[in-house]
């Protein structure tokens, strides 16, 4: 698939970068279906390539070791999955798993760590976006320890709504049972309630947001935090 610069600008990320910098990247950039459950890398695994999600989430997840896992952090249309790459640490310990297929690009590990540290634009930029997900860890981390799984339910909607085209997330209850940490009778206890108030509708796996307005305003400040945050570090209209 020979990719354009109208192509790029679907990953909020690539469409900041400078025309200059996205013509030399073109030639680099490999699209790619993302499948749901796929794994981009494991805990500890030297990367290979970084990715830009377009239509896909992918879950960053930290993984115990008997295997419980809890999400940390979401990566859509806003972002990049490998920031570890270029912060020069080349490994990280978390998991990066498909959460909601689609298709994004990817980009070679050398290609990308080059552009990093010999292009000011390229880095300025990759680090703020890194300081806005750092935001989103820290703030998942303190909303599982302080608040009630019906307000972290609300939050882990809203940041998955905003990565995605339409209203409608597929995701069954034992999926974001093991995204939250947390039981799945408590993830069917949380979604009854939200149906029951309207604001979603729940069938098969397929959960359909009817009352976006009244599942911020019961939502914890944690979704505001991390939703300002990514406003104020990445700019809201594609570089020149």
């Amino acid at each position: 698939m020979k990719l354009t610069e109208h192509d790029l600008r679907k990953n909020h990320l690539l469409a900041a970068l400078p025309t200059s910098v996205q013509e030399r990247w073109l030639p680099h950039l490999e699209f790619v279906e993302m499948n749901l459950g796929q794994v981009l890398y494991e805990s500890g695994a030297v990367m290979s390539h970084v990715y830009f999600p377009v239509t896909a989430i992918v879950s960053l997840l930290y993984v115990m070791e008997d295997g419980a896992s809890a999400e940390i952090a979401v990566v859509g249309n806003e972002g990049i999955v490998g920031v570890s790459l270029f912060m020069g640490g080349k490994s990280t310990p978390s998991r990066a798993a498909v959460q909601s297929a689609g298709h994004g690009f990817k980009l070679a590990a050398g290609f990308m760590e080059k552009e990093f540290n010999h292009n000011g634009s390229v880095m300025h930029l990759m680090l703020r976006y890194t300081q806005a997900l750092i935001t989103q860890m820290a703030q998942t981390a303190v909303c599982n320890c302080h608040h009630s799984l019906d307000k972290q339910l609300c939050r882990w909607l809203l940041l998955s709504l905003d990565r995605l085209h339409g209203n409608e997330i597929v995701m069954t209850q034992e999926l974001i049972a093991n995204m939250l940490g947390v039981r799945r009778e408590g993830v069917t206890e949380g979604a009854v309630k939200l149906q029951q108030a309207g604001l979603i509708r729940y069938s098969r796996g397929h959960i359909t947001v009817r009352d976006r307005e009244g599942l911020e305003k019961r939502a914890c400040e944690c979704y505001a935090v991390v939703k300002k945050e990514y406003k104020r570090l990445l700019p809201n209209e594609p570089a020149s």
